[in-house]
């Protein structure tokens, strides 16, 4: 019974949520970004506090508060969230046009404490997404937390880690924000499945050297120019690696190194290099793991896949045992396609079992 309400109220507050209007709630009490009791997973540019800011995707914002209902509010425009009360079946919020800046996350749950879970699902790279807090019914407050997981993931990627397309069932589909959705990509449930939290520096067309259609010498925006941001291409803040720190790293870069034929694999082997030295510097513990993507096939896969050894065994010889290799199996289409051919959502769950099994036996043991 207490999963049919959830489920009611889920199909009801995505109805809301498209529904969400410009004029802030006047009734309610309105909890500021600010307030100690709001949990922040992810890169955010926090410099104003009541205004935190993002465009990675995969950035979490956790509370448990008081009441029977809770809304939401952002900036208009911020675009696609995910959201789970109480750990029940999540769904989809949207800031949308210019007039959503408010959204009904829960209506009619029972008096006492509740927990939200959102996750901002799509790369915010125009949008610039502003969380302006969470709305709660007269007389009540925020509550202290649930403990964060211990464990800590970050995931360094491209569009297969943003969720590109997961939500489409038609390969020759383009590009839809509507269709992103990392909730649903190989890095929440790889994490979720490992009982981690994780942070997603990824982004569409990203190379290790070479960016999607970009010239055989390089991009001069590819994730080792990125890398260091708070957000994606906002040079003006640097991310402050002493807020964070990982127990693994995942690598999964290359598939637009090797897109089209202008390319070279020893400028990608050298980019790749340099980058991972660079994440040795910022985690001087971490396990770093390279992964070769399913989207790979033959030919580009064997190039990816040497390279890779190559990094793994000129870091193992200067003493850095903790760089690993890890391959997910390509994909044949067996369990279909997401947008552009990326993988599916049976496809993102495939590569989830593949990786949460090797993490097990490598680095989660116990």
């Amino acid at each position: 019974m207490k999963k049919i309400l959830f489920a009611i109220i889920a199909m009801l507050t995505f109805s809301s949520a498209c529904r969400a209007v410009h004029t802030l709630p006047v009734e309610g009490v309105w909890v500021k970004p600010s307030n100690p009791l709001i949990q922040y997973i992810g890169r955010i540019n926090d410099s104003n506090p009541d205004q935190p800011t993002f465009n990675w995707p995969g950035i979490e914002i956790r509370a448990r508060f008081q009441g029977t209902s809770l809304r939401m509010v952002a900036k208009p425009k911020s675009g696609y969230f995910m959201c789970s009360i109480d750990n029940a079946t999540p769904f989809k919020v949207a800031f949308n046009s210019e007039r959503d800046s408010v959204a009904q996350l829960a209506t009619a749950l029972s008096q006492g404490e509740h927990s939200v879970r959102m996750m901002y699902t799509i790369e915010g790279l125009d949008r610039h997404a502003i969380f302006r807090g969470f709305v709660l019914d007269k007389g009540c407050k925020l509550v202290t937390p649930d403990p964060l997981p211990k464990r800590k993931i970050e995931f360094i990627g491209n569009s297969i880690t943003c969720g590109y397309g997961v939500e489409d069932t038609l390969g020759d589909d383009h590009y839809l924000d509507e269709t992103e959705n990392h909730w649903l990509s190989y890095a929440t449930l790889t994490s979720d499945a490992l009982g981690a939290q994780h942070f997603s520096i990824s982004r569409s067309g990203i190379g290790a050297y070479r960016n999607y259609g970009g010239p055989a010498t390089g991009s001069p925006d590819a994730m080792p120019q990125m890398y260091d941001l708070t957000l994606y291409h906002d040079s003006t803040q640097l991310w402050n690696f002493k807020r964070w720190t990982p127990d693994v790293v995942c690598i999964n870069l290359g598939t637009n190194d090797f897109s089209a034929p202008a390319y070279d694999a020893a400028l990608y082997e050298k980019s790749y290099l340099g980058l991972v030295r660079h994440v040795r510097n910022c985690y001087p513990q971490a396990f770093i793991v390279l992964m070769s993507g399913p989207m790979l096939q033959e030919k580009t896969n064997a190039i990816v896949k040497k390279a890779l050894d190559n990094i793994k065994k000129t870091l193992n010889k200067k003493g850095d045992k903790r760089i690993l290799r890890f391959d997910f199996t390509p994909q044949d289409g067996s369990l279909g396609y997401g947008a552009d051919y990326h993988p599916s959502k049976a496809q993102h769950q495939k590569m989830a079992e593949e990786l949460t099994k090797f993490l097990k036996e490598n680095i989660f043991k116990q």
